[in-house]
């Protein structure tokens, strides 16, 4: 068998697996607004739903896990391909968690309505940060599928914005408790429902650090932007 023909295999299985990643990106994405969805309507219903699917995101990351173990065991790859694998890996990683927050997210949603204390809270005050947490990751799957650094860096940007917002609802949120004690317990939840769609946002973030690291070779985890910048320069 050919050089050409062995290259010619192994591209076609890179973009199999980057494909399977896209394809887990999508679940991740679609739990995301199903779980919002069950926040903005009070729904047990699309909660459920989340809960329900999560098994599949779950079963995906092993799949793919697999994948990988296999392309890196028959190909031993170098350089750029290796470093690309590796960084699949860290992302269906943090796909799988952006999965679990979005379980998390339905499950304090069903313990809030359960309460009776759904209609009470502020949780529409959460709407802001939720868009932008789901925006950011549509952003960094979108750039990981065209391996844009450059998109990349503004997510790494953009992730404190989520930052803000989730300070300020939690600032807003102690306030609704010391006037209405009553509401504290239904209110803790819908707090660690807030800190769930932050660490989507966080997510979004380590999937750009790693294109980063896959188009450049630079690790930029725990940087700051402007080391982050000249990186990518």
């Amino acid at each position: 068998m050919s050089d050409k023909h062995l290259s010619t295999q192994f591209d076609n299985e890179l973009n199999g697996v980057s494909s399977r990643v896209m394809e887990m990106g999508g679940l991740a994405e679609s739990q995301i607004h199903q779980a919002i969805y069950a926040l903005s309507q009070f729904s047990v219903e699309a909660a459920q739903q989340v809960i329900d699917a999560e098994p599949r995101v779950n079963a995906m990351e092993i799949e793919i896990d697999r994948e990988l173990s296999s392309i890196i065991a028959r190909r031993q790859p170098t350089a750029r391909d290796l470093r690309l694998l590796i960084a699949i890996s860290k992302t269906t990683a943090n796909l799988e968690r952006v999965g679990d927050e979005a379980e998390k997210i339905a499950r304090m949603v069903k313990s809030i309505i359960e309460s009776g204390a759904a209609r009470t809270l502020p949780a529409s005050e959460l709407r802001v940060a939720a868009d932008l947490a789901s925006g950011l990751l549509r952003k960094a799957l979108d750039a990981f599928a065209r391996l844009d650094t450059a998109v990349a860096v503004t997510i790494l940007k953009e992730d404190d914005l989520i930052d803000r917002e989730f300070d300020g609802f939690v600032r807003k949120l102690i306030t609704y408790m010391v006037e209405d004690p009553r509401t504290i317990s239904a209110s803790l939840d819908l707090l660690f429902l807030a800190k769930a769609i932050e660490r989507i946002g966080d997510h979004a973030k380590n999937i750009a650090e790693f294109i980063i690291y896959i188009v450049k070779g630079a690790d930029v985890r725990h940087t700051t932007m402007e080391q982050v910048e000249s990186a990518v320069q």
